[in-house]
């Protein structure tokens, strides 16, 4: 969410599964990717994001400074951090792309590791790499773990970069930007630039996002929300010039899902106008809407304007079920904010944009109509069965 798993969003909400996985990872290098078709396990964004064992870590309780290009880099006194790149591309012929890269770290230890040894480590590394061919009708989604030792994974901030084995997001400037993004599995590979179309924008108060009451229950996070893209899309056999407009989220914070919280709905949109414009919704388990739900209005000069819960109002105007999680998820959105006369319509370029993975969610391309054109992304966590029936 961004509030990103981004996902916490931002998925975040990733430690305890992380940590339940941890000591496959610590034995296995890297886990089998998982297919496009059905998920290895499946884990409710609650269990996921529940309170486990943060003794020692820091909590993001007050506004502090940031620092480029330091902090693309790694925050080992937090138990969870991400780097969350998502865009929509297209081919001078025509062909559109969506696309999702994102690399977590989850803290196992505060610390350096207690053993000397290469392979000792106090983080392991998820990612998630997804491709929308919206031209072609498919959706492909993989997952890899790893240790953060012995060179497998890892993420340094001068010069910026983060990797999962041959997965990379890395800067290429002094600053970190501009950021190149490569990931490849199978027939299906990005290799991206991404250009800071604007500055940085720090969510909340100052870059502090505050996620429900509890002190200590927010994330620092900032995010860019417009970022020009050119590189190459492959797929099918086939290798693709492509350009388009991408966002990147960046979030770590020591954090859980609040007692009442189910899962949220996040927007990353980028309007043809020259805004941008980000809301997360972190819904209640009795179907309300947490008033911690917040984002941001981004001006073509970018200038920022906080966004809050009351300033933004979202409606679902159609559903779709996925076959394979039997998940229900909004498939059309009427989204609001009346203060600046905007009433926009999105709508998924692909309905089936769920990713199989262990902790199944939906996140894709969408297209923007009404008071302004454009497209974007949606994350929709919490929508699984077992989820419903807690409710």
């Amino acid at each position: 969410m961004t509030t990103h798993v981004r996902l916490w969003r931002h998925l975040a909400f990733l430690r305890r599964l992380i940590l339940i996985i941890a000591a496959v990872a610590a034995l296995t290098a890297c886990a089998t990717p998982a297919p496009s078709a059905e998920p290895r396990a499946r884990l409710a964004v609650a269990e996921a994001m529940a309170e486990g064992d943060t003794a020692g870590f820091a909590r993001a309780v007050e506004p502090l400074p940031f620092v480029f290009p330091r902090d693309h880099g790694p925050h080992p006194e937090y138990a969870i951090e991400w780097w969350y790149y998502t865009g929509n591309l297209q081919s001078p012929e025509g062909r559109r792309f969506g696309f999702q890269f994102t690399i977590f770290r989850t803290g196992l230890m505060p610390g350096e590791p207690e053993r000397p040894s290469a392979w000792a480590a106090n983080s392991v590394y998820m990612a998630h790499f997804a491709l929308s061919d919206i031209s072609g009708g498919r959706f492909h989604a993989f997952e890899r773990f790893s240790r953060g030792a012995a060179g497998l994974a890892g993420a340094q901030s001068e010069p910026f970069r983060v990797w999962l084995e041959d997965w990379i997001a890395e800067g290429l400037g002094p600053d970190g930007t501009p950021m190149r993004v490569r990931a490849a599995e199978g027939d299906v590979a990005i290799d991206l630039t991404l250009t800071a179309g604007k500055p940085p924008v720090l969510q909340g108060d100052r870059g502090l996002s505050q996620k429900s009451a509890d002190v200590g229950n927010a994330s620092y996070y900032y995010s860019f929300t417009r970022m020009p893209i050119s590189g190459t899309v492959r797929v099918g056999g086939a290798t693709h010039q492509v350009s388009g407009l991408g966002w990147m989220d960046r979030e770590w914070s020591t954090s859980a899902l609040g007692e009442n919280q189910v899962g949220w709905d996040w927007f990353a949109l980028h309007l043809d106008d020259g805004r941008d414009l980000m809301f997360y919704r972190l819904r209640l388990r009795d179907g309300g809407i947490d008033p911690y739900s917040k984002g941001v209005l981004v001006n073509a000069d970018g200038m920022a304007q906080r966004l809050d819960a009351d300033d933004v109002l979202v409606e679902p105007l159609d559903y779709w079920t996925s076959p394979r999680s039997g998940a229900t998820y909004p498939a059309r959105w009427r989204l609001r904010v009346p203060a600046e006369a905007i009433d926009l319509t999105l709508t998924p370029l692909l309905a089936d944009q769920e990713l199989p993975v262990t902790v199944v969610y939906w996140e894709g391309a969408v297209s923007i109509s009404g008071s302004a054109s454009g497209s974007g992304y949606i994350e929709m966590t919490g929508y699984t069965p077992q989820e419903r029936q807690e409710r």
